[in-house]
């Protein structure tokens, strides 16, 4: 396949459907030989089912494992990490990683666990774990969803799995989105595979999957984003990191020069589930409590999904000043405050991060006045 097109695949049977996709994009023919170590990066993001709209199916990675090791490719190993506060190896479980490591005999690299070193990655210095310098052909494997902060996830921000806890705060207190771009200059994806079958359009951890039973091919991560924008109802200069990356070199946001192609069953169609995706705002309406300054991804996940139940049972019309969040808030003092960042407050939610239930439930005695 070009590297201007992004082809897709409809279906409920995951795993053959991803063999036929990658069949049709001949990814064997673009792997240098037969020796090269293979790594597949998913999204674990937090132990919690793929049905759940926040994490790779593994039918998708058996799918990739399976095409590959019936070509003779035998360096196969999966590489991931869950965000700041979650532990992979309870997610590498929970999605069903065990099973799938064991049936086909491939490595589980947990980056959490992994050392790093810094790398020039167009003149942001940035720590990448050591893991990736052993990669010839990195094949990535995001989850197409909505996120709390930057709207959309995919591709690009995919990549932050590969980096260690430490760095993951850091990206927060530089803005997310210049890190994020250059991050893609440092670790160069080969190709991308996107689970596109239930991912929450909303919350980057799950919890109202939209269903498309779609697997997507293609070659530039850029490319893909601006497409995944576009399905959201964003322009892409909505989501800056995009944007950022293109300019970088990473790939082109061009949609007007893009190939959207269906293969399989539906070859031939337009994709009219994907143009029809819902307009998903919540989490829109739920910002406007929140002051949040330098937050990490966990931290504030939680509370948005704990501020949305408050919504549906009446009370976040209750709240009488906005909730703090975030790094930014260190040795600060305020009324409310989400995480050990806002330790010094007068009503605090502890932990690091808190979860959403602790977050769901400190917050409604507040608003009770019980708390």
């Amino acid at each position: 396949m070009e590297r201007n097109q992004i082809l897709k695949i409809y279906g409920t049977d995951f795993k053959q459907m991803t063999k036929e996709l990658l069949a049709e994009a001949d990814l064997a023919g673009r792997i240098a030989d037969r020796d090269s170590r293979i790594v597949l990066k998913p999204n674990l993001v937090s132990a919690s089912a793929p049905s759940y709209g926040a994490t790779t199916h593994p039918e998708v990675l058996a799918g990739i494992i399976e095409y590959l090791q019936e070509r003779g490719f035998r360096s196969i190993v999966i590489a991931e990490s869950s965000w700041v506060g979650g532990k992979t190896m309870e997610a590498f479980k929970v999605c069903g990683y065990d099973a799938l490591v064991e049936q086909y005999g491939v490595k589980f690299i947990d980056a959490q666990k992994e050392r790093s070193h810094s790398v020039d990655c167009a003149g942001l210095k940035l720590n990448l774990c050591d893991c990736v310098d052993d990669i010839d052909f990195l094949i990535n494997v995001p989850v197409l969803k909505g996120h709390c902060q930057t709207k959309i996830t995919c591709a690009l921000k995919n990549m932050k799995g590969l980096i260690p806890n430490a760095e993951k705060r850091r990206f927060h207190t530089m803005g997310l989105h210049k890190p994020i771009a250059h991050l893609n200059v440092g670790i160069r994806q080969d190709f991308i595979v996107v689970d596109h079958i239930c991912g929450d359009l909303d919350f980057e951890d799950g919890g109202n999957p939209v269903v498309r039973n779609c697997v997507m091919a293609a070659c530039d991560p850029v490319l893909v984003d601006a497409y995944v924008c576009k399905l959201q109802h964003y322009e892409v200069d909505e989501v800056p990191y995009v944007r950022m990356a293109e300019q970088l070199g990473v790939g082109s946001a061009d949609l007007s020069k893009a190939e959207i192609l269906t293969c399989g069953k539906a070859a031939g169609r337009d994709s009219v589930e994907d143009e029809n995706l819902p307009r998903v705002r919540r989490i829109v309406g739920l910002s406007d409590s929140v002051d949040e300054i330098e937050s990490c991804s966990a931290c504030y996940g939680y509370l948005m999904p704990a501020l949305d139940r408050l919504k549906e049972e009446g009370l976040l019309d209750r709240l009488d000043e906005k909730i703090c969040i975030g790094q930014g808030y260190q040795g600060k003092t305020g009324k409310i405050g989400i995480g050990r960042c806002t330790s010094g407050f007068t009503y605090n939610v502890k932990g690091c991060p808190p979860t959403e239930q602790q977050i769901y439930e400190f917050l409604r005695d507040y608003l009770l006045g019980k708390g």
